[in-house]
Protein backbone atom coordinates (compact mmCIF):
# COMPACT_ATOMS: atom_id res chain seq x y z
CA UNK A 1 0.00 0.00 0.00
CA UNK A 2 1.10 3.34 -0.34
CA UNK A 3 4.03 2.19 -2.80
CA UNK A 4 6.28 5.87 -3.37
CA UNK A 5 4.60 7.66 -0.79
CA UNK A 6 6.48 9.45 1.97
CA UNK A 7 4.83 8.36 4.97
CA UNK A 8 6.66 10.56 8.16
CA UNK A 9 5.87 12.08 10.96
CA UNK A 10 4.38 15.83 11.38
CA UNK A 11 4.65 18.02 14.13
CA UNK A 12 1.40 20.00 13.89
CA UNK A 13 1.74 21.51 17.68
CA UNK A 14 0.01 20.11 20.09
CA UNK A 15 0.45 16.58 18.68
CA UNK A 16 2.48 14.94 15.75
CA UNK A 17 0.61 13.46 12.65
CA UNK A 18 1.79 10.55 10.71
CA UNK A 19 0.89 11.41 7.40
CA UNK A 20 1.53 10.03 3.95
CA UNK A 21 1.95 12.12 0.56
CA UNK A 22 3.39 12.32 -2.87
CA UNK A 23 2.17 13.76 -6.13
CA UNK A 24 3.72 17.16 -7.87
CA UNK A 25 -0.44 18.52 -8.62
CA UNK A 26 -3.04 20.10 -7.09
CA UNK A 27 -3.30 19.39 -3.30
CA UNK A 28 -5.68 17.16 -2.08
CA UNK A 29 -6.21 16.29 1.45
CA UNK A 30 -7.62 13.04 2.56
CA UNK A 31 -9.10 12.52 5.91
CA UNK A 32 -10.23 9.71 7.07
CA UNK A 33 -13.61 8.55 8.78
CA UNK A 34 -14.03 6.05 12.55
CA UNK A 35 -12.85 4.20 13.31
CA UNK A 36 -10.45 3.97 10.54
CA UNK A 37 -7.14 5.58 9.34
CA UNK A 38 -5.30 7.26 6.66
CA UNK A 39 -4.79 3.63 5.16
CA UNK A 40 -8.45 4.26 4.07
CA UNK A 41 -7.73 5.63 1.34
CA UNK A 42 -5.02 2.77 -0.10
CA UNK A 43 -6.91 2.32 -3.32
CA UNK A 44 -8.20 6.11 -4.06
CA UNK A 45 -4.71 8.08 -3.68
CA UNK A 46 -2.66 5.99 -6.29
CA UNK A 47 -5.48 6.99 -8.59
CA UNK A 48 -5.69 10.43 -7.54
CA UNK A 49 -1.77 10.77 -8.08
CA UNK A 50 -2.17 9.14 -11.72
CA UNK A 51 -4.54 11.72 -12.49
CA UNK A 52 -1.84 14.35 -11.81
CA UNK A 53 -2.95 15.72 -7.61
CA UNK A 54 -0.57 15.82 -4.92
CA UNK A 55 -2.41 13.36 -2.39
CA UNK A 56 -2.41 13.89 1.32
CA UNK A 57 -3.51 10.87 3.38
CA UNK A 58 -2.77 11.58 7.72
CA UNK A 59 -3.59 9.71 10.67
CA UNK A 60 -6.50 12.12 12.45
CA UNK A 61 -4.93 12.49 15.96
CA UNK A 62 -5.79 10.06 18.15
CA UNK A 63 -5.95 7.57 15.14
CA UNK A 64 -3.73 5.01 13.63
CA UNK A 65 0.44 6.22 14.55
CA UNK A 66 -0.91 9.55 15.40
CA UNK A 67 -0.28 10.83 18.40
CA UNK A 68 -2.66 11.81 21.26
CA UNK A 69 -3.50 15.00 22.57
CA UNK A 70 -3.66 15.88 26.34
CA UNK A 71 -7.29 15.47 27.54
CA UNK A 72 -8.92 18.55 28.47
CA UNK A 73 -12.55 18.67 31.12
CA UNK A 74 -14.30 20.24 27.87
CA UNK A 75 -12.74 16.92 25.63
CA UNK A 76 -12.13 20.38 22.97
CA UNK A 77 -8.77 18.40 22.17
CA UNK A 78 -10.87 16.21 19.78
CA UNK A 79 -13.21 18.57 18.56
CA UNK A 80 -14.28 19.09 14.82
CA UNK A 81 -12.29 22.48 14.62
CA UNK A 82 -9.31 21.31 16.83
CA UNK A 83 -8.95 18.25 14.03
CA UNK A 84 -9.49 20.66 11.20
CA UNK A 85 -6.99 23.00 12.76
CA UNK A 86 -4.20 19.71 12.66
CA UNK A 87 -5.46 19.43 9.00
CA UNK A 88 -4.74 23.13 8.74
CA UNK A 89 -1.57 23.33 9.87
CA UNK A 90 -0.12 19.83 8.21
CA UNK A 91 -1.10 21.27 5.06
CA UNK A 92 0.54 24.14 5.34
CA UNK A 93 4.04 22.38 6.51
CA UNK A 94 3.62 20.69 3.74
CA UNK A 95 3.71 23.75 1.54
CA UNK A 96 -0.13 23.64 0.85
CA UNK A 97 -2.07 27.17 1.73
CA UNK A 98 -4.79 26.28 -0.53
CA UNK A 99 -6.17 22.34 -0.90
CA UNK A 100 -9.19 20.41 -1.77
CA UNK A 101 -10.49 18.73 1.58
CA UNK A 102 -12.12 15.38 1.17
CA UNK A 103 -13.32 13.77 4.08
CA UNK A 104 -15.10 10.41 4.34
CA UNK A 105 -17.55 9.65 7.95
CA UNK A 106 -16.07 11.43 10.92
CA UNK A 107 -13.59 12.93 8.54
CA UNK A 108 -16.16 14.80 6.37
CA UNK A 109 -17.20 16.79 9.64
CA UNK A 110 -13.65 17.74 10.15
CA UNK A 111 -13.41 18.58 6.34
CA UNK A 112 -16.37 20.52 6.95
CA UNK A 113 -15.28 22.57 9.61
CA UNK A 114 -11.80 22.99 7.94
CA UNK A 115 -13.87 24.49 5.45
CA UNK A 116 -15.84 26.79 7.83
CA UNK A 117 -13.35 28.07 9.99
CA UNK A 118 -10.57 28.52 6.84
CA UNK A 119 -12.27 29.22 3.67
CA UNK A 120 -9.62 30.81 2.42
CA UNK A 121 -7.28 27.75 2.40
CA UNK A 122 -10.02 25.26 1.12
CA UNK A 123 -10.68 25.48 -2.75
CA UNK A 124 -12.63 22.19 -2.69
CA UNK A 125 -14.75 20.40 -0.15
CA UNK A 126 -15.88 16.81 -0.91
CA UNK A 127 -18.50 15.51 2.28
CA UNK A 128 -19.06 11.61 1.96
CA UNK A 129 -21.34 9.63 4.30
CA UNK A 130 -21.96 12.43 6.17
CA UNK A 131 -25.34 12.51 7.79
CA UNK A 132 -26.05 15.68 10.61
CA UNK A 133 -25.75 14.51 13.94
CA UNK A 134 -28.73 16.36 15.26
CA UNK A 135 -30.84 14.95 12.37
CA UNK A 136 -29.29 11.58 13.51
CA UNK A 137 -30.40 12.10 17.01
CA UNK A 138 -33.71 13.91 16.39
CA UNK A 139 -34.74 10.30 15.19
CA UNK A 140 -32.62 8.29 17.63
CA UNK A 141 -35.35 5.42 19.07
CA UNK A 142 -34.39 2.38 20.52
CA UNK A 143 -33.80 0.42 17.11
CA UNK A 144 -31.31 3.19 16.08
CA UNK A 145 -29.37 2.59 19.62
CA UNK A 146 -29.41 -0.85 19.49
CA UNK A 147 -27.65 -0.85 15.75
CA UNK A 148 -25.89 1.92 16.69
CA UNK A 149 -24.41 1.05 20.01
CA UNK A 150 -21.08 2.13 19.72
CA UNK A 151 -21.76 5.73 19.10
CA UNK A 152 -23.10 5.48 23.28
CA UNK A 153 -20.18 3.51 24.14
CA UNK A 154 -17.59 5.80 22.75
CA UNK A 155 -19.70 8.68 24.76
Amino acid sequence: MFEGFTDERVDVGEVELRVRYVGQGPPVLLVHGHPRTGSTWHRVAPRLVDLGFTVVCPDMRGYGQSGKARIRPDHYQQSKRAVAGDMLRLMNALGHPRFAAVGHDRGCYVALRLALDHADAVSRLVVMDGVPISEALARCDARFARDWYHWFFFA
